[in-house]
């Protein structure tokens, strides 16, 4: 079943000259309880102001964001839209579906002998929502189209190597244990230029476990979903032109996490990564720049342009990424 969000009402405006304009954007937004990430949107908040600043200077004509708390009255997704609207940038469609983040799991997933912590929900999350992925977009979505992921099993995705692992997936969590850390949805975007299916997601950072690799397995395993959906071994691959987006919490070449899945995205003959040389996403003090951010359109719709937003250390540690693309 799929909970989705959807407000707006349609626009007739001419799409931009320059072709339409997806992005991605780790905001960072997320807060320590239910309630707060509204409260601070509401007082216009200094980081809150800052990531509207970074967004209103990009424009993008679809965004994703990540780390932004979901709320079942979409209250504050509704009011950060509002701060957008204020800045002259205009998002009437807004969608969001509950994430794994936080969602109970009433296991004690990792061991240390009590229920109920964030450790325990189906991923990491201090309360349910916390750290949820929304989209705000100019054009409507296809809610008859939307396909959620995110209730999938990690023992369920074919070719999932953690699965077979029992010192990363034990038995007795297999019949419970989602595989998406967040979210990973397909999200049809009817579009003046036509229809988008967006593939977008967050996933698990592949660090903060033991000599398992929990979390490297399973964000190897989040990549290789969309290679299982683009084989179809997930149901029908989507129909028209696809935009995979989000944060894979992996680098290339750099850090903990797994490369192989990511590489063989990058490298899919149906998906071009026109961000290749445009350097770091992000800057974490543990780490340096790293590349971790993503935007891959498919090979049948023509790049214009793309590129990567100035950092701004009081909006986010990421930048927001865009491509500029004209469908068939």
């Amino acid at each position: 079943m799929i909970f989705g969000i959807f407000a707006g009402v349609a626009s007739a405006d001419d799409p931009p000259a320059q072709g339409l304009r997806i992005a991605t954007f780790n905001t960072e937004l997320s807060r320590k309880g239910p309630g707060l990430l509204l409260r601070d949107i509401l007082r216009g908040q200094a980081q809150v102001q800052a990531v509207v600043a970074v967004i209103a200077e990009m424009q993008p004509d679809i965004v994703l964001l990540q780390d932004f708390d979901f709320d079942h009255g979409r209250q504050a997704l509704t009011a950060f839209a509002d701060l957008l609207r204020a800045q002259g940038v205009d998002y009437p469609f807004v969608f969001a579906l509950r994430p794994n983040s936080g969602r109970p799991t009433g296991l004690d997933l990792d061991g240390d002998g009590r229920l109920g912590h964030a450790r325990d929900a189906q991923g990491y999350g201090q309360f349910s929502g916390q750290g949820g992925m929304a989209l705000l977009s100019r054009y409507p979505v296809e809610e008859e189209g939307v396909r959620d992921f995110s209730p999938l099993l990690w023992a369920e995705l074919p070719g999932a190597e953690g699965a077979t692992r029992p010192e990363v997936l034990p038995d007795a969590f297999r019949e419970v244990q989602r595989l998406s850390a967040v979210a990973h949805w397909l999200v049809p975007v009817a579009t003046p230029k036509g229809r988008v299916n967006l593939l977008a997601f967050h996933a698990s950072p592949p660090v903060f476990d033991g000599p398992e690799d929990r979390n490297g397995y399973r964000n190897a395993d989040e990549l290789r979903l969309w290679l299982a959906l683009l084989a179809g071994q997930l149901g029908p691959v989507p129909d028209g032109p696809v935009v995979l987006l989000g944060d894979a919490n992996n680098d290339p070449t750099l850090g903990e996490g797994q490369k192989p899945p990511l590489l063989a995205l990058l490298r899919h003959p149906e998906l071009q990564d026109p961000l290749a040389a445009k350097g770091p996403t992000v800057n974490w003090v543990q780490t340096g720049p790293m590349r971790v951010d993503y935007v891959l359109p498919s090979r049948d719709v023509t790049v214009i342009a793309a590129g990567i937003s100035d950092a701004d250390p009081a909006a986010s540690r990421h930048r927001l990424v865009w491509v500029d693309i004209k469908p068939p």
